[in-house]
């Protein structure tokens, strides 16, 4: 199974029909896309893949607030309660596979800047979204988003960073959560984010449960959409290789010709 995350930046509508000719190309079974607004780009992609046959879930969040889409090839179960704090911010799906049910959360954590209230906001999200991953049930789980921090050890550091934020990934590891990333690569610097400066900040990332390691057959940052000369987004994305095979796939079409997806109903 092949998981993407892609931080689509709230599109205009003319950028969702580019992000969405990029989108409709990759191979992934399930697609986490961050920072979404119910906008008129986002419903574009809503409308053009639902017509095409996929399974979408986005729950929509207020006016002026961000959240998480997930796009999916395969039948996928939701939770029957939705995370309390900023929900639209922790998207919660199941799949099926053939070793067993796979929770996919997407995270899009709050950025923040100095001032006390953003700076809590950000501190309260990533505390109950750490106390809800550590209590969820036991299995086969995939933690994958822009979680606006960086890893413990990044480099380079950043003063702006607080140690709150570092507690988040640091209790992922000690509940047992791998950085699939890193799993791999344990040394290489890679980052899906830069400023104007040219200073690289590694904060989408992908978390895989305990049991879950050993079947990371990749980890990959995507550079394109961030590098090319019509940007789609100013982050890169992230796609994800997992060795476990899902046991259904949804009939789908090209979301970009509108007539193919029509052609399903």
């Amino acid at each position: 199974m092949d998981v993407l995350t892609f931080n689509l930046n709230n599109p205009s509508r003319q950028r969702a029909e580019r992000q969405l000719s990029w989108l409709a190309a990759r191979p992934e079974h399930v697609m986490v896309l961050t920072e979404t607004a119910p906008s008129d780009g986002c419903e574009f992609l809503v409308a053009r893949f639902e017509a095409a046959g996929f399974r979408v879930v986005f729950p929509r969040p207020e006016r002026g607030e961000r959240g998480v889409m997930i796009v999916s090839r395969l039948p996928i179960e939701e939770p029957l309660t939705r995370f309390g704090y900023l929900p639209h911010r922790y998207v919660s799906v199941t799949v099926e596979t053939e070793t067993g049910p796979l929770d996919i959360i997407g995270l899009y954590v709050p950025s923040r800047n100095a001032t006390e209230a953003k700076t809590e906001r950000k501190r309260r999200f990533l505390q109950e979204a750490g106390r809800a991953l550590k209590l969820g049930t036991p299995g086969a789980r995939l933690i994958i988003g822009d979680f606006n921090i960086l890893e413990p050890k990044h480099q380079p550091q950043y003063p702006f960073f607080k140690p709150f934020e570092y507690a988040f990934y640091e209790g992922l590891e000690e509940a047992g959560y791998s950085d699939a990333f890193r799993h791999l690569f344990p040394t290489a610097a890679e980052y899906s984010w830069v400023g104007r400066t040219g200073d690289g900040y590694r904060y989408d990332h992908a978390h895989v449960s305990a049991g879950l390691a050993d079947a990371i057959r990749g980890c990959l940052y995507l550079h394109e959409p961030r590098t090319r000369t019509d940007r789609l987004t100013d982050h890169s994305a992230l796609a994800v290789q997992l060795d476990v095979i899902p046991t259904t796939l949804l009939t789908v079409s090209d979301p970009t010709d509108l007539a193919a997806a029509s052609a399903l109903f």
